[in-house]
């Protein structure tokens, strides 16, 4: 019984799979010819493995004893066509990457070629040749010619340099970044579980003994601190009164003053927990420390600081800062939140009095409004919102009219809400061991973590403490096993796609 020929590339018997490798194509489009391996063309276009499989092939005679001339008709490019089979000859885009400002379009001709040819190993390469140069050309080329597994890999790699790609010329609308777009990266950056983290200078005790820097995330399963790896940057390591505020999943840490000279400064660093890198931001254009940074409809907005009432506003599109509206007056040792996309500050003093104004600022009208007077006096608090509602975090709370001085039990660590739908007040459920001065919390999932100090009465020694207060539950939790930090405390909820 005869025994039928084995196979080789496209389907070949052996023989002709043999001949192949040795077998130079023609390929024509117009009035111009390539020559290609058959073997390779075979092996990496499925239009051509097709076309030799089914027997309808598209080929002429050449010249006596010339190449087998393949016509290739429609309406692909030369140069689409030449970067094509360049690739299957040689395994390479080195052409593509040395193409500089010509770039965007050889890939459109590129990508229409190796899409009509069904080059899989080549559409497979483009996936990891994703820049910030050709991203967004990339990403509607893929949208396009319908290759989802190209796009995903631009999606993903957009979203991880969100603020870099919106800077790009070309994203600029209604060019390659459609509107509908921005809000979908924005999502893929918030993708996964939030996780805690907690920056500062370890002063050494409980900080973990392997840790390499001063970046820690929370598990709370085990409770514990892990170490992210990565370092601060050193411009910060002597830097105190800085804001610090998340935007976009970015957190940004700016201003402040240096221990050393004890001047204001103006720098910006950004950490992008999706690359797990810093980089430095536009400075903004007023030195200040001791202000707010909120991040209030895809903007920051730096707020007062030291013996200021100005107020600047920093664009990520752009990278760049500009003032708008000034606080009525200025204060010192007040809050501010965002809620429901308005900024509102309250507390502290002005140059005269204490500050009992509740102040909005609508970012639409650029408009600063005197909302209502408080019930008492509070400086040095924290404020946080969710839906409609502010809570403010600990400070020294002042009842009005009293003459009493100073005493410890304005020191507590307290929890009130306002409710800027109704103007209603709440006290909820005082920690009063705990001091409510030098602390830092953050919004994380359905409570508000602090990291504050306490103070042992017999022997006026401090220690941090560690504290969970659920909003849902108005109940307080101590958690045990915190790092010991210096006075550079910062706790932040983000999102860890790569890390965790």
């Amino acid at each position: 019984m005869a025994r039928a020929p084995e196979k080789g590339p496209a389907g070949e018997p052996e023989g002709e799979a043999a001949a192949a490798a040795a077998t130079v194509v023609q390929i024509r489009l117009g009035e111009r010819s390539f020559a290609v391996c058959k073997r390779k063309l075979l092996e990496q276009s499925d239009y051509f493995g097709a076309l030799y499989r089914s027997g309808m092939r598209e080929a002429a005679a050449g010249a006596a004893g010339g190449p087998e001339v393949q016509q290739l008709r429609g309406g692909l490019s030369a140069a689409g066509l030449e970067l094509v089979l360049d690739f299957i000859s040689t395994a390479s885009l080195g052409r593509l990457e040395g193409a500089g400002e010509g770039e965007a379009a050889l890939l459109e001709a590129l990508v229409e070629a190796a899409s009509f040819l069904q080059v899989t190993p080549l559409l497979r390469r483009l996936r990891s040749q994703v820049r910030l140069a050709n991203c967004l050309p990339l990403r509607r080329l893929a949208h396009h010619y319908g290759l989802p597994e190209l796009e995903e890999a631009c999606l993903r790699f957009m979203a991880a340099r969100f603020h870099q790609v919106l800077r790009r010329p070309e994203a600029r609308p209604p060019l390659l970044l459609p509107a509908a777009l921005r809000p979908q990266l924005r999502e893929r950056r918030l993708r996964g579980a939030a996780a805690l983290l907690a920056l500062g200078s370890f002063a050494g005790g409980g900080a973990p003994e392997d840790a390499p820097c001063a970046m820690l995330r929370y598990d709370e399963g085990a409770r514990r601190w892990l170490p992210l790896p990565g370092q601060l940057p050193a411009d910060l390591a002597n830097v105190r009164g800085s804001g610090a505020a998340v935007l976009d999943n970015y957190l940004f840490i700016v201003g402040g003053y240096r221990l050393t000279t004890s001047q204001a400064i103006a720098a910006a660093h950004c950490y992008n927990p999706c690359l797990n890198e810093w980089s430095a931001a536009a400075s903004m254009n007023q030195k200040r420390s001791n202000f707010k940074l909120l991040a209030v409809g895809g903007k920051l907005y730096a707020i007062g600081g030291q013996s200021l009432s100005n107020v600047e506003c920093y664009s990520p599109e752009h990278d760049w800062w500009n003032f708008v509206a000034p606080l009525p007056s200025p204060l010192a040792e007040f809050s501010a939140c965002e809620c429901k996309g308005k900024i509102y500050v309250m507390g502290g003093y002005t140059a005269r009095d204490r500050n009992l104004k509740i102040l909005q600022y609508c970012p639409t009208s650029d408009n600063w409004t005197n909302l209502e007077l408080c019930d008492v006096h509070i400086r040095k608090q924290q404020m946080l919102s969710v839906e409609e509602t502010i809570y403010i975090v600990g400070g020294c709370i002042h009842e009005l009219g009293s003459n009493q001085k100073s005493s410890q039990n304005e020191d507590m660590l307290t929890v009130q809400s306002y409710n800027t739908a109704t103007g209603e007040w709440l006290c909820l459920k005082e920690n009063t061991s705990k001091s409510g001065l030098n602390l830092t919390c953050a919004l994380h999932n359905d409570g508000i973590y602090i990291l504050s100090r306490d103070v042992t009465l017999s022997t006026s020694l401090e220690h941090r403490v560690f504290l969970k207060y659920n909003i849902f539950s108005d109940s307080w939790e101590s958690l045990r096993n915190l790092p010991t930090f210096g006075q550079n405390m910062l706790v932040c909820s983000m999102y860890l796609p790569n890390l965790i």
